[in-house]
């Protein structure tokens, strides 16, 4: 919903990629299932913004005239409406192993292109007309398909063409759409550092503001201004909290760089202030199978970084990894613990009193996408219910 008592135009949601549903179908199903018992509970007097994920499936489908139409009849008798997109997994993203292969196909594909473009067409159909859009996206690619300076151009490179994409947008339809990369532990974008050097070294150079420039038409210090329009980060307080950042602090370093951020997830991540061979039983509960639970532990002030939870775990058992761990899994934002082990829930709601000081971002999304594969005892009712506390635990922290 919009909160009208944050400057600026503040909108707070949930993402639907918490449901499962990979058609166009079994998403609009969805939204007809939980929409309304979650909008009751948070905005029952006011119009429901929605975080909607579409996968690369359902985009190619939901931007046809007969389905966008379809859709803005169903967000109408809902009450809702559509801010952002959250185009980050193409693919299945419930009920099967998703690990690495969520990034796929990552920045140095022009799948990936398109799958944007469509969700982009989804979007500026059905937005408001007084609202600005975002899209988040995946950080490039998975950090070992990130390495080579082909890849990074293939990024770069793309990545010009969806903003120029997205520019085509803002002149036909008038609706100010912009593309956010989410940083993510062992990806190539995982650090506000290279974040911001990612920008300046690739993204901002000439050659790259040239490219954009002629495909837009424009002059080299229009098409800065289009990139920085059009093109900025989303920034995942868990993510920013497993890699130990001042969440704060790196949302402001940002912006002061020129990047925008054109959306900041909601979200806490596991946490083991001290790890224990007692404690590795806890922890692997978690260890699902389905998504990657990057965990970084801070050792002797030092972060050593591992790709997914059992190899930090082998670690341990070596004698490598003992210290504070951090664990790339999104976790219920209103539980002060989780038992045995803890959460980075205190750097949400530090985060969430800053932005009540001070906006920076007009897109707030509670993104707590594992209720189906989290131990029975974090979840504290339906899950519609669970979604709709997250939600005001949020707005709590937002507007007192």
């Amino acid at each position: 919903m919009k909160l009208d008592q944050l400057p600026g135009g503040v909108h707070l949601t949930y993402c639907t990629n918490i449901h499962a549903g990979e058609s166009w179908s079994d998403i609009r199903t969805s939204l007809d299932k939980h929409v309304p018992a979650i909008k009751s509970t948070v905005a029952p007097n006011q119009p429901m913004g929605v975080g909607l994920r579409l996968s690369g499936e359902a985009a190619a489908v939901a931007r046809e005239p007969e389905a966008l139409a379809s859709f803005r009849d169903q967000l109408s008798n809902l009450g809702a409406y559509v801010f952002t997109i959250n185009a980050f997994p193409y693919g299945p993203f419930h009920g099967v192993r998703v690990k690495e292969n969520v990034y796929l196909p990552d920045w140095r594909d022009r799948e990936r292109v398109a799958f944007t473009a469509n969700s982009a067409a989804v979007l500026a159909a059905v937005l408001p007309n007084d609202v600005e859009g975002s899209i988040s996206t995946v950080p490039g690619a998975f950090k070992p398909n990130g390495r080579s300076s082909e890849a990074i151009a293939a990024m770069a490179g793309n990545l010009v063409m969806a903003v120029a994409d997205l520019v085509d947008v803002e002149r036909r339809t008038g609706k100010r759409i912009a593309l956010a990369l989410e940083p993510e532990p062992c990806c190539f974008l995982e650090t506000t550092d290279e974040s911001i050097a990612f920008f300046k070294d690739m993204l901002l150079k000439p050659e790259t503001l040239d490219t954009l420039g002629s495909v837009t038409g424009v002059s080299r210090q229009e098409a800065e201004v289009l990139l920085r329009r059009h093109l900025g980060i989303c920034y995942d307080v868990c993510h920013g909290a497993v890699e130990y950042e001042d969440i704060v602090a790196a949302l402001d370093r940002l912006l002061a760089a020129g990047i925008a951020i054109p959306k900041i997830q909601l979200s806490a991540a596991m946490r083991v202030p001290t790890m224990k061979k007692d404690l590795v039983a806890a922890v692997m509960r978690y260890n699902e199978g389905v998504y990657l639970h990057q965990s970084i532990v801070r050792r002797n002030e030092s972060l050593v970084r591992y790709v997914d939870l059992p190899d930090a775990v082998a670690a341990f058992g070596e004698g490598q990894a003992d210290g504070e761990w951090r664990i790339h899994c999104h976790v219920p934002v209103f539980l002060t613990d989780l038992g045995e082990i803890s959460s980075t829930r205190s750097d949400l709601v530090a985060t969430l009193a800053a932005l009540r000081q001070k906006t920076r971002s007009s897109h707030l999304e509670v993104e707590t996408y594992t209720w189906d594969v989290l131990p029975e005892k974090l979840r504290t009712g339906s899950k519609s219910a669970d979604i709709a506390r997250e939600i005001a635990f949020c707005q709590q922290g937002l507007v007192g």
